[in-house]
């Protein structure tokens, strides 16, 4: 298999082929297909194709390879047709190119790259997921219930995870993860002619100051300090009474200096307001710096960060270690006109086999 030229052809397909968020079946289908047609078994999930290459070695541990294969849907702008894949100058145009085509394709050709082995260190799952776009419970959340901890593909539970995004193939060693947080106080209803000491808007002030003024103790070294943002409030239904319930959102980011469950400890037992989490399912994420893979990109000069967008990493079932990494860049997902490089991709290609070469083989 020549991937430097079967790779752009694969994106183009992909991109040919609309695949928006909740909506990837038909990508989902094509890349079972492609499978097909070099030998490879696949199962699917939903709308999430996974492939899986099974060393003979008894010690072999298993690596997942990543990247999702839906899309956002076109916004305004457009100057080409974001399904027809475009190239000009060796740069091709469409929508999902970008984000995260060329990671995509990145992940499948160095699938196939590693399967010609068969006495690797590591057995490779390869899972290209749906519903990223949206964090939706079809795609990573619904492997992490499955295929990734039941071990029903005859591996075992991967234990790192690289996930393909377009970072410049910089490696994202930490990614920030989500809480989102309805609060609320009490106060008691009454006349706003008459002085209350239980009006919960004021008691709603209080808490929204610590919020504000809170800080967290331990620092990520890659991702700073744990952040928290009210973003929305509302109290109140009549400018005559003194209301006896406020509301508001908070918008916490998380970082690996704690665990989600340490953070609501934490604002639960300061915050003087009722805290209930939408979720906890969007954790943060991260690599040891000790990881061998952190220590062979270090090695190899690969430039390390900590990214304050979020993937499929959160999603990972719980203590799978990860990182980010692929073609493009990520100024350019989400908008029109999105564009990857030939040069990127192949360089993609090139950087994460040479990264695993010595890791799996």
């Amino acid at each position: 298999m020549d991937f430097y030229v079967e790779a752009p052809l694969l994106l183009e397909k992909l991109v040919s082929i609309p695949s928006h968020s909740g909506e990837e079946d038909q990508t989902a289908d094509y890349i079972q297909r492609w499978f097909k047609q070099r030998g490879v078994e696949t199962y699917r999930y939903g709308n999430n194709v996974v492939a899986v290459h099974k060393s003979s070695n008894p010690k072999a541990r298993t690596l997942l390879l990543n990247s999702h294969h839906d899309t956002v849907k076109p916004g305004e702008g457009w100057e080409t047709d974001p399904y027809t894949p475009v190239w000009k100058d060796r740069v091709l145009y469409g929508l999902g190119c970008n984000d995260a085509g060329g990671a995509l394709v990145m992940m499948m050709s160095t699938f196939m790259y590693f399967r010609k082995n068969l006495d690797l260190k590591h057995h490779i799952m390869f899972a290209a997921t749906a519903e990223e776009e949206i964090s939706g419970p079809g795609g990573m959340e619904l492997l992490a219930k499955t295929c990734l901890i039941d071990g029903s593909l005859g591996v075992p539970n991967p234990d790192v995870a690289i996930v393909g995004e377009p970072t410049q193939m910089k490696m994202a060693v930490a990614e920030r993860g989500l809480l989102v947080l309805d609060c609320e106080t009490q106060g008691i209803a009454a006349h706003a002619a008459h002085t209350s000491a239980d009006n919960a808007i004021y008691a709603a002030v209080d808490s929204i100051r610590w919020f504000q003024r809170y800080n967290f103790i331990e620092r990520s070294d890659t991702l700073g300090y744990v952040t928290m943002n009210v973003t929305q409030i509302q109290g109140g239904t009549q400018h005559n009474m003194i209301p006896d319930k406020c509301t508001f959102v908070v918008d916490v980011r998380t970082t690996d200096a704690y665990t989600t469950e340490q953070v609501i400890d934490i604002i639960r037992s300061n915050a003087r307001c009722k805290v209930t989490p939408r979720s906890t399912r969007l954790r943060p994420s991260f690599i040891s710096p000790l990881h061998p893979l952190r220590i062979a990109a270090a090695d190899m000069g690969i430039r390390m960060y900590g990214s304050p967008t979020m993937s499929d990493q959160a999603l990972l079932p719980p203590g799978v270690q990860s990182f980010k990494m692929g073609p493009g860049e990520s100024t350019r997902s989400h908008t029109a006109n999105e564009f990857i490089l030939a040069e990127e991709l192949e360089l993609g290609i090139h950087k994460l086999i040479t990264l695993l070469e010595e890791y799996v083989i």
